[in-house]
């Protein structure tokens, strides 16, 4: 092929490329903000039809000041997704945590809290909340440590008490990753 012609294809393969970039672009346009708009739930909906998205009882008037009362309920989260995950148990021992033993990955201390509504987990970002129906009913826990790398897809719920955490053992368990609304 001479070099005229290798110029061509050149020419014809950008055009090309560039023909590809624009069409994804206006693909994902088209489909973010037409195909796939934001959904509202039926209780957001006022009289015209439009969202509205604070309910009135939500908004307290106190003079000059306006104070928005909203924060989620655990019945007001919603399922992000699902799956199956190892599910294992941990306490607050030397030999099972890193340094301070009460500490988490993220400094929020445990001993402190007292609450058995924190676990540990690699794949999820931390603040994330999820609950195990299937055995912890609705209750609501919270991403708030980590695990070693190598359990890059289990989660480790802790227990105030060692002898607790050996009991629950290793479960495979529905898993609801939940999303504010």
């Amino acid at each position: 092929m001479s070099s005229p012609d290798r110029q061509k294809n050149n020419i014809f393969l950008s055009k090309k490329t560039w023909k590809k970039i624009v069409l994804s672009l206006v693909f994902l346009v088209v489909f973010e903000f037409i195909l796939y708009p934001v959904p509202v739930l039926a209780s957001q909906i006022n009289e015209d039809g439009q969202a509205s998205l604070l309910a009135e009882e939500q908004i307290v008037a106190d003079d000059d000041l306006l104070i928005l009362n909203f924060l989620p309920e655990n019945g007001d989260l919603l399922i992000a997704r699902s799956g199956f995950f190892k599910v294992t148990a941990y306490s607050s021992d030397v030999w099972q945590t890193d340094g301070d033993p009460c500490r988490t990955a993220n400094g929020f201390n445990l001993c402190e809290h007292g609450i058995e509504d924190s676990v540990a987990a690699n794949f999820l970002p931390f603040g994330t909340k999820i609950k195990m129906p299937d055995v912890f009913g609705d209750k609501v826990f919270v991403v708030r440590d980590r695990m070693n790398p190598r359990y890059n897809d289990y989660i480790d719920i802790w227990f105030k008490d060692r002898e607790e955490a050996k009991i629950f053992g290793i479960k495979v368990l529905k898993v609801e990753i939940l999303a504010a609304p």
